[in-house]
């Protein structure tokens, strides 16, 4: 690729609208740094298409150039996943509307550009609950969530948005649309499609619509936070509920006393929610549309036994919407609160449900004696398995000398996962900074397959490359800025 191709711009203009051709290096400096700062891209341009048949045009045009096009949301990733290597960044931004919501059918038709917080609302209009819920959804960006398969804090009643998203609507490498918006349960015509767009981070298509899944929104909901002894203890509890509560039980989240200190010494407006102080703690939210079940009872009912068997030390439960969304607050603060630490080394792993408190024993112990001060900082989604497996530096260590473990500490996490049969990229996705782990612990078969779909759908390799595979000598490190 060259560095410059003003003909394709001024085509691309020529379309667009000059305004939708971003070239001024200023104005394009937002699309080129991801959320976390660790990448800075390099690209042509950013474009801003606002319909499908203008990405059509766009991917049409860029294909026969042979310029790499980098699709983004709302940049919010957290593996380097929309960080541009040459080429152009096309902003699927304008892409916000609302097609279609069909309440009758428990489905919403949305455009890949529309903000999560939108879709929620919208749903919420027609009384009914979109339930994919993560710490950006103000900001995030729906094509983004399919692309990835992002998880969230509901993945425990709901699903990943693998099983949000009904049909999609997709431009291919070859500017070819694959209109598949059907808003059906059941669809045996041949191989599922959806599927292979789902998750795949841009790297085979560029999503430009979908159809989602909507479900009853309820009216009834109690929220709890819990003090436990240990992970052990947290886990004990999870299937306590699990079996008492069934499909009530939507999220179950896991803090280490770590996570909960440092969101009381930064996060505005939190407060102690116990008295005391554990190793280990748990926040439970169990909700129906039944608006006549009272959940409170069930969850005292539950904790009060948990309270005698000695699982639990200590807990409180929400006793109005205000104080509930004050317990969430200390959950949704966490990311946030960790960069005013230092340094992070952050890991996004899957283990079965059954090893969740194994792995977060052996894995802090391990990283505590490879780095004496280490501050382990284990949270997340106890219900599905998902672990935010970060690392916090040392108090009197500088940054950068920390950053620059991140190899060490991935080999020592990740074969501890890989060890108990589990996943190193569980919502977050590979994008760049996992691109060459994969190599290291995906089964080789599953890798050929991987690079054959990615050489059918994409056979010039012009859709984000150097994502997910690694399939060209020309490519961005893998390994983020400071390491």
């Amino acid at each position: 690729m060259t560095d410059t191709h003003p003909d394709l711009l001024d085509v691309l203009s020529a379309r667009l609208g000059s305004q939708h051709v971003i070239r001024d290096p200023t104005a394009m400096e937002a699309y080129l740094v991801e959320e976390r700062k660790l990448y800075r891209g390099t690209a042509l341009a950013v474009v801003r298409p606002g319909s499908t048949e203008e990405v059509a045009f766009v991917v049409r045009e860029c294909a026969e150039a042979g310029i790499a096009v980098v699709p983004q949301g709302g940049n919010t990733g957290l593996v380097g996943g929309g960080v541009p290597h040459k080429g152009i960044v096309l902003s699927l931004a304008r892409l916000d509307r609302i097609r279609e919501v069909d309440a009758f059918n428990a489905t919403i038709t949305v455009e890949a550009g529309c903000i999560l917080k939108a879709v929620q609302d919208e749903a919420e209009k027609a009384d009914c609950l979109f339930p994919l819920s993560l710490a950006s959804e103000g900001s995030c960006r729906i094509g983004g969530n399919i692309a990835t398969n992002a998880g969230g804090v509901n993945v425990l009643r709901y699903g990943n948005t693998r099983d949000l998203v009904l049909g999609l609507e997709v431009v291919l490498a070859d500017g070819r649309i694959w209109n598949g918006l059907k808003g059906l349960r059941k669809d045996n015509m041949g191989y599922d499609l959806k599927n292979l767009f789902i998750g795949s981070e841009g790297t085979l298509g560029v999503i430009t619509a979908a159809v989602l899944r909507l479900f009853p929104r309820p009216k009834s909901r109690t929220v709890a936070f819990i003090g436990c002894a240990s992970p052990h203890a947290a886990l004990d509890l999870f299937d306590t509920f699990r079996r008492r509560t069934g499909d009530q039980l939507t999220a179950f989240e896991f803090m280490p006393r770590f996570a909960l200190e440092i969101v009381l010494r930064h996060a505005a407006g939190a407060v102690p929610p116990l008295s005391g102080e554990h190793e280990a703690y748990a926040l439970i939210e169990l909700s129906s549309p039944d608006p006549e079940i009272d959940l409170r009872e069930r969850a005292e009912a539950v904790l009060g036994e948990a309270l005698e068997a000695g699982t639990v030390e200590d807990a409180v439960i929400a006793a109005s919407e205000a104080q509930g969304d004050a317990l969430w607050h200390l959950r949704e603060s966490l990311s946030h609160v960790q960069r005013l630490e230092g340094g992070s080394i952050k890991h996004d792993v899957a283990v079965p449900v059954s090893r969740v408190a194994d792995f977060i024993v052996t894995a802090t112990q391990a990283c505590e004696q490879a780095l004496p001060g280490v501050r382990v900082c284990a949270f997340g989604h106890f219900g599905d398995g998902n672990i935010h497996f970060n690392l916090s530096q040392p108090v009197a260590m500088e940054k950068a000398a920390f950053l620059n473990q991140w190899e060490r500490f991935n080999r020592i996490v990740h074969d501890i996962v890989h060890g108990l049969n589990g996943s190193i990229s569980a919502e977050h996705g590979v994008g760049l900074i996992k691109r060459d782990e994969l190599v290291l612990y995906k089964d080789p078969v599953a890798l050929d397959l991987m690079r054959t779909l990615k050489g059918a759908l994409d056979p010039h390799n012009i859709l984000n490359p150097g994502k997910v595979l690694a399939l060209e000598a020309d490519l961005p490190s893998a390994l983020p800025a400071g390491s």
